[in-house]
């Protein structure tokens, strides 16, 4: 397959083997200069607030930096790698340098999907793309097929989230060098995994974003989020700028996919939504690859997620369910804090449908905001809805990153996590959850000065009468915060780890074995609650070629068991009598036995 590199409307661009054309949107200033190494060189204006400048000569690897009219010099807000931190000097990249081995790589059907979800800082003690490379045959051969990668856009200092990128087209400088990424993929591909990157088009981080100096006309005022004021999506060259950006790493990086986070913050006007542009592109730009795009919308809707007439996705493939796991954590833990306190009312028969249905809310009130929430999403099928019993998310937002093993204990964990990874939906793991990982994840920054304080005292303040916070918060700010929340792979070597991944091997060889080969299969998917009491779920699936059944019990007696027919594929413990206290059993019944 012929290497792609897609060309965008802002940044800098080889136009020829040394010609590099240089061009930003500044329509707050008068003029720009571009400063070259110690060449200044003024930009010309192209009409609309644009600037540019093509300049010969220029290799891979110049730095350089845009100087406006006060003599400030910034970097480029469309840099593809930074010389340093987000204050610094942008480089000028040639995409075409790196060789890729597996360059007819096609990527993998959305129904063999089970995702990773990994944050490259704290995967490793090193913390690189390089790095974890060397972690990829473990992943494969666990029975892993996409790798979800947290969000890598240049963000303010060297440690973080990811989620306050303000360079949207650059790797952060602290995991590696775009070559590094292009490597992580490729040998991802190499092995038979897909890549997703986490991708952030709702807000740009506190530090490093210099848009509103070139052109204060990318933000709204009067269309606020939860990090300040909104985007202007329905300015051309914001839109642009937005567009451009997925497009970008799928074709250059060779990305199997993204997910796109918190896109209830994505308010547009247009008349045609950026989102549904955005997906219409990718999809007219890449029909020949496996392209999964997800979705977190806390909404609960669907209208970006239509299917054609054979069932495939013109534009969004799938949502990730938090219902599921809140319903979920509350019926193992009993939290009712916060937005749990949805989910508080007899928990198990949210969970049960959870796993019938996929949104426990499909237009009832939210206790937690007095408002309806959610769509019916009974025209979805099983695949439809990304599920997890832990992530980044639910585990770094409680003030010490508790993981579910250290709030629920091992043995109910142990039933969720069958749970998740034998139900139809798409399951998803949190890095470190295949061996029962203990350590912590909790949210950290390298902020400094006042921004650092304002994060500090925002972050105790956030956590005043929840459940996990016994008034002690870690500070987001001190290195031993990130430090704690890197995964502890000594544990993997251990009995405790080598029984977790032996469970976790075993099931995903079941998943793809039996659940995979169902979700193929055209036609509807009709899910049953079949019992649900406290401690106590039993559910159905009816697939055109059988029926999956599960019954659980995290309760603290024995149940009998639902008489359901088929064959046993997976108990725990093995061929009990009764759902005895956390216990699973999952059965499959094909053509006739199942109706």
């Amino acid at each position: 397959m012929e290497f792609r590199t897609f060309q965008t409307q802002w940044g800098a661009e080889f136009i020829s083997h040394d010609v590099v054309r240089f061009r930003v949107w500044a329509e707050g200033q008068k003029e720009v200069t571009l400063r070259l190494t110690q060449n200044d060189i003024p930009m010309m204006a192209a009409g609309g607030g644009w600037f540019q400048v093509d300049v010969s000569g220029v290799t891979h690897g110049t730095e350089y930096l845009f100087v406006l009219e006060d003599g400030m010099a910034v970097p480029d807000p469309a840099s593809r790698a930074q010389k340093g931190d987000v204050n610094g000097p942008s480089v000028v990249i040639d995409p075409r340098r790196y060789p890729h081995a597996n360059h007819d790589w096609k990527g993998r059907a959305w129904e063999e999907t089970v995702i990773y979800e990994l944050h490259i800082g704290t995967f490793t003690p090193q913390g690189t793309f390089r790095a974890a490379i060397d972690k990829l045959p473990y992943l494969a051969e666990l029975g892993i097929t996409q790798l979800e990668v947290m969000p890598v856009s240049q963000f303010g200092g060297q440690r973080g989230w990811g989620y306050d990128g303000v360079l949207l087209y650059a790797p952060h400088s602290a995991y590696g060098t775009p070559e590094d990424f292009h490597a992580f993929i490729d040998a991802a591909h190499g092995l038979g995994l897909s890549v997703v990157l986490d991708i952030v088009l709702n807000h740009f981080g506190p530090e490093g974003n210099y848009l509103p100096l070139l052109s204060p006309a990318f933000f709204d005022e009067n269309r606020m989020t939860p990090w300040g004021s909104g985007i202007a999506y329905e300015t051309p060259a914001v839109r642009a700028y937005m567009t451009d950006a997925p497009l970008y790493w799928l074709i250059d990086y060779r990305l199997d996919g993204l997910r796109f986070d918190a896109i209830d913050q994505i308010k547009d006007p247009s008349p045609t939504h950026i989102l549904e542009e955005i997906a219409g592109r990718i999809r007219d730009a890449l029909p020949d690859r496996h392209i999964h795009l997800t979705t977190e919308d806390s909404r609960n809707v669907i209208f970006l997620h239509p299917r054609d007439e054979q069932g495939d996705t013109p534009l969004f493939t799938a949502e990730w369910n938090d219902d599921f796991h809140n319903a979920a954590h509350v019926f193992a833990t009993g939290e009712t804090h916060g937005y749990y306190q949805d989910f508080a009312l007899e928990p198990e028969k949210k969970f049960a449908r959870a796993l019938t249905e996929g949104f426990v809310y499909q237009g009832e009130v939210s206790l937690q905001t007095g408002e309806p929430r959610g769509v019916a999403c009974g025209s979805q099928p099983p695949q439809f809805f990304v599920d997890f019993i832990q992530n980044h998310d639910q585990t770094g937002n409680r003030a010490h990153g508790d993981r579910l093993i250290a709030l629920a204990g091992a043995d109910k964990t142990r039933v969720l996590l069958a749970s998740l990874l034998l139900s139809p939906h798409i399951p998803l793991l949190f890095m470190g959850e295949e061996f029962g990982e203990t350590h912590p994840f909790l949210f950290f920054t390298d902020f400094h000065g006042d921004l650092a304080k304002a994060v500090r005292e925002g972050r105790a303040k956030e956590f005043t009468g929840h459940a996990g916070h016994d008034g002690d918060v870690p500070d987001p700010n001190e290195v031993d915060t990130f430090i704690r929340s890197r995964i502890d792979w000594n544990k993997v070597a251990t009995d405790e780890g080598k029984t977790w991944l032996r469970l976790t091997r075993s099931l995903l060889a079941l998943r793809h074995r039996y659940i995979v080969p169902l979700l193929r299969q055209r036609g509807a998917v009709e899910g049953t609650v079949l019992h649900a009491a406290p401690g106590t779920v039993a559910v159905s699936w009816r697939f055109p070629g059988g029926t999956l059944s599960l019954a659980l019990n995290i309760g603290e007696r024995s149940v009998a068991l639902p008489n359901v027919a088929g064959k046993t594929l997976f108990a725990w413990p093995e061929q009990p009598d009764a759902l005895a206290p956390n216990s699973i059993v999952v059965k499959f019944a094909d053509g006739e036995a199942s109706l």
